[in-house]
């Protein structure tokens, strides 16, 4: 301690507000001064004392990553060694981000994307300076001591610094777009599958089909190319609204789900009234799925992962002891679940095929002239366009009925009311009853 100091140094727990004062120190202890007589008293509870007056905690709005680099490069000699549109380009994205370089470099060691996202990661990765231009950065680094680099250039070379970055940054990148792109495939497929196995094996998709086959063969009577069909061609399915009644007032669909309705389900009229086909929303991402186009998509997601296996055996080949873990732990636990997912999608398409093509040939179809196999699209949108024009007339006239349903049944309850006489009991003669009525008359005529 200062032995000029008279009395010993405060320090408290946290930092406190100041007081900006004069600061006054008596030299003679013995003068007569008010500083060498006064006494101070002791602090009872400091605890409260310093949460009232300790020094507001300001958090710091972090800035754009531009301006990071301002003070360095400030009344300096400025350095560009990028072209005008990259610089502009990098410099662009820079004002984009409100972070610092440390929290890029934590994201990218450390696989954790909770303060920098993947969008980011990907907006760094794609604008990272390339071999020539880091070569340039790096002899300008080493050579020169009085020139400053212009804030781009200190970002593509600050963020270069950053171990294994490309690798690193590319292996995160495609980890998210790997579980993604699996995802996506699996959902395809599982629709595909469920729709074609509710087409198949629904009992009330056979009872709509049967229904459209017997009105039209008996529309068909008589004629040798049209007559007496033992099935029909999907075509036909989202046409039949197109055929209208005699008087033109409904159409042939409208019929085929009245008769539905009123005569096939039970429960017509009911909250237990059931869609006999499948959900037209189902049908129609079906009808976007192709068989050849997941197939692609599966060998890329594989080549892809080939290489960020790679990628990942040379970031940790070259990575220090520090910077090794947690990222060698945890993209080798992702391989291993993504070969996994990549099985799966594989039996899940294998599983797909089969229904559809089970379908196809339980419905006796046949691919257009040129091509080996059904197209998926052009199934699927028959059966959409036909589900969208029944599920519209069947929830229509369900709530006809259910209304008719409900007259019936206030109708009848009206009958049972009306119904209902009042019942006389005949009076037996010389009963109490009889001789009490016998002597009101009386009395009535004697008045």
């Amino acid at each position: 301690m200062d032995q000029s100091l008279r009395k010993p140094a405060v320090q408290p727990a946290c930092p406190m507000k100041p007081l900006y004062w004069t600061r006054i120190q008596t030299q003679d202890s013995s003068s007569n001064t008010l500083w060498n007589s006064i006494e101070e008293p002791e602090i009872i509870n400091t605890t409260e004392f310093e949460t009232m007056f300790s020094k507001t905690t300001v958090k710091t709005k972090k800035k754009p990553l531009a301006d990071a680099f301002e003070k360095k490069a400030k009344a300096k000699t400025i350095v560009k060694l990028l072209d005008g549109k990259r610089s502009q380009a990098v410099g662009i994205l820079m004002s984009s981000l409100h972070l610092e370089m440390k929290d890029i470099q934590q994201a990218v060691l450390t696989l954790d994307n909770s303060v920098v996202d993947l969008e980011t990661i990907q907006a760094l990765y794609d604008n990272r300076g390339q071999p020539d231009e880091l070569e340039k950065l790096r002899k300008h680094c080493e050579t020169s001591e009085d020139k400053h680099l212009d804030k781009p250039e200190q970002f593509l070379y600050e963020l270069s610094q950053i171990p294994d970055f490309p690798g690193r940054a590319s292996c995160v990148i495609f980890q998210s777009a790997f579980n993604d792109g699996v995802v996506g495939v699996q959902q395809k497929l599982d629709i595909v599958s469920r729709v074609s196995q509710y087409l198949l094996e629904r009992s009330s998709v056979r009872q709509v089909l049967g229904l459209v086959l017997a009105l039209g063969n008996h529309m068909n009577g008589g004629n040798r190319t049209r007559g007496q069909a033992d099935g029909f061609g999907l075509e036909i399915l989202p046409k039949l609204k197109d055929v209208k009644s005699k008087d033109n007032r409904i159409s042939l669909i409208d019929y085929v789900v009245l008769y539905y309705l009123r005569n096939l389900d039970e429960n017509a009229g009911t909250e237990r009234s059931a869609f006999p086909l499948p959900e037209p929303r189902d049908v129609f991402l079906a009808s976007q799925f192709k068989f050849e186009d997941t197939n692609k998509d599966l060998r890329q997601l594989r080549r892809d992962l080939t290489v960020c296996e790679n990628d990942v055996q040379k970031v940790c080949s070259s990575s220090s002891e520090e910077h090794l873990q947690p990222f060698k732990e945890k993209m080798e636990a992702f391989i291993l679940t993504a070969h996994k997912k990549l099985k799966e999608a594989d039996s899940q398409l294998m599983l797909a095929q089969k229904r559809f093509y089970d379908l196809v040939m339980f419905l006796g179809l046949k691919p257009k002239s040129g091509k080996d196999d059904m197209e998926t699209g052009h199934f699927f949108m028959l059966w959409f366009e036909f589900c969208t024009d029944f599920k519209t007339r069947w929830k229509r006239e369900n709530k006809n009925i259910s209304k008719e349903k409900l007259k019936e049944a206030q109708l009848s309850l009206k009958q049972i009311t009306a119904d209902k006489s009042v019942e006389t009991r005949k009076i037996t003669p010389n009963s109490l009853k009889d001789r009490l009525r016998q002597k009101e008359a009386s009395m009535v005529s004697i008045s």
